[in-house]
């Protein structure tokens, strides 16, 4: 077993896979950089993304995908696998159900950690963070009409401070609008994906004094 201290801290600061239910409300959103936007009365729509980590040797590594370039929205974009529930699905079984379809993730191979913060994206869904712990890289294809690519990118990547920029982009005929934004190699990783990691990195390491030695930390640690 490898990166025990990641693990440990995973277990110990998400909220439980149990404690999900249909009345939790967003924590994070894509208005806390932009108070002043206005934010439509809607009631939002259920969704759910995967977070997988995979425990490699030279260190814990996130899956992300690329968006195809043939879907109507968000099209190239980084993303988790994950989308809206069905009806009588938990924040899990989305989760796990939407990764199987859209990149063939077996779910025997995830070992759900626990549930990060509820996120409200500006298109009117309250997306539930699934941390998944994965032992060993997984086989994986991705289905061509939903993802281009399935990439991973290092832990001590994601939850550097020093990789987290806040970047915008100026609407038409609205305000400027920011969002947070994960640029790795040639990937550029933004909007409500950069935000939900954004608020994992918060979630586990925002009480640290120095949380970037504590992220190298917990990847490094092994056990025999």
């Amino acid at each position: 077993m490898t990166c025990s201290g990641l693990k440990s801290r995973l277990q110990q600061r998400l909220d439980p896979v149990s404690a999900w239910s249909p009345q939790r409300g967003a924590t994070r959103s894509d208005y806390d950089l932009n108070p002043d936007l206005s934010r439509p009365k809607v009631k939002l729509k259920p969704a759910a993304v995967l977070i997988p980590i995979i425990a490699r040797e030279d260190g814990p590594t996130v899956l992300l995908t690329r968006r195809s370039d043939s879907l109507a929205s968000h099209t190239g974009q980084i993303a988790f696998a994950g989308g809206r529930l069905d009806p009588g699905e938990t924040a899990l079984d989305a989760a796990l159900r939407e990764a199987w379809e859209e990149i063939a993730l077996d779910p025997a191979v995830v070992e759900p950690l626990g549930l990060g913060d509820p996120y409200e994206t500006g298109t009117g869904f309250l997306v539930t963070p699934v941390v998944g712990w994965l032992t060993i890289p997984p086989d994986v294809t991705p289905s061509p009409a939903e993802v281009a690519e399935v990439f991973e990118a290092p832990w001590n990547f994601l939850m550097d401070p020093v990789n987290h920029r806040r970047d915008y982009y100026d609407q038409e005929n609205g305000p400027r609008r920011w969002f947070w934004a994960m640029p790795y190699r040639e990937r550029y990783i933004w909007g409500a994906t950069a935000g939900i990691l954004k608020g994992l990195f918060n979630r586990l390491y925002g009480e640290e004094a120095a949380p970037h030695r504590a992220a190298e930390a917990d990847a490094s640690e092994r056990v025999g």
